[in-house]
């Protein structure tokens, strides 16, 4: 899959301007950031890419603030180089939980260690709902559980799922360079209980699950919470992300209208990550 790249570098740079700016391209598809000393980096797979909706809203921003822009097309066979060159390096998260890529020869040592390949699926734990969802991970207990990990990305939160003894992980993902990516990294991890399928919550059946992560979208997540409530076991758990906090009523109010409690939050850089759970 191709990504469309847009470089936003603001004179003079201001943090809040960059959030505002990365929350509202958030809303028309862009589904990655790379944070800049200057600005931010941001990606959005080419079918989903919409020309005037940026405009507009770069438009609004220009109105009232100095910044410059760059745009590129990104082929999907570069990523491996650019990450490896740019982005991806060594990350420990809560110091239990170590996450590199196969390249890397010097990494500090942890209880978990997980090997990504990295691509355009992103999720290798340098963004703040990865590395939140690893935290919160870390926290539970998941001995036995039947997991079931939406939106898996490069499969991270599944792999260290079965690491802390889970008993089955069902890992789903739309995008086909997540399906590929997580069959290769089950294997680069030795992962042999977790079964991968590529498509959305539509192909969520009659299996219960104990634990439910879904790292997506808010309006995914809003349009997906009901099917979510619906296979989780009572007393299971539901872990979200993807949004920010000017998101979390909506979340909240769709989760507790569906009778799920309130469990625990964390916030990163204006990100959230949500657990709730499905009181009997």
């Amino acid at each position: 899959m191709d990504y469309y790249k847009i470089t936003i570098n603001f004179i003079p740079f201001e943090k809040w301007l960059s959030d505002v700016l990365i929350s509202q391209l958030g809303e028309i598809g862009f589904e990655s950031f790379v944070e800049t000393e200057t600005g931010f980096e941001a990606f959005v797979p080419v079918h989903q890419f919409n020309e005037e909706s940026l405009n507009l809203i770069l438009n609004t921003f220009e109105q009232n603030f100095k910044f410059s822009i760059e745009k590129e097309i990104i082929k999907s066979q570069n990523w491996n180089e650019v990450w490896e060159k740019n982005y991806f390096k060594p990350l420990v998260i809560s110091g239990e939980c170590v996450i590199r890529a196969p390249f890397h020869t010097d990494f500090p040592k942890a209880k978990y260690e997980i090997i990504i390949e990295p691509n355009m699926a992103f999720g290798t734990g340098n963004h703040e709902t990865t590395s939140m969802m690893v935290e919160t991970i870390l926290e539970e207990n998941l001995e036995n559980k039947n997991v079931l990990d939406m939106g898996c990305g490069t499969g991270i939160l599944g792999f260290l799922a079965s690491m802390k003894g889970a008993k089955k992980i069902t890992a789903i993902d739309i995008d086909e360079w997540s399906f590929k990516g997580t069959l290769e990294n089950s294997a680069l991890n030795k992962i042999d209980n977790i079964e991968v399928k590529m498509g959305d919550a539509s192909l969520l059946g009659n299996e219960k699950y104990d634990v439910i992560f879904a790292n997506i979208h808010k309006n995914v997540l809003l349009n997906d919470m009901q099917t979510y409530f619906n296979v989780l076991q009572p007393n299971g758990i539901l872990i979200m992300s993807g949004f920010y906090s000017e998101d979390i009523p909506d979340i909240k109010l769709t989760a507790n209208n569906l009778g799920l409690k309130d469990k625990g939050i964390k916030t990163k850089n204006n990100w959230v990550a949500t657990t709730f759970s499905k009181v009997k």
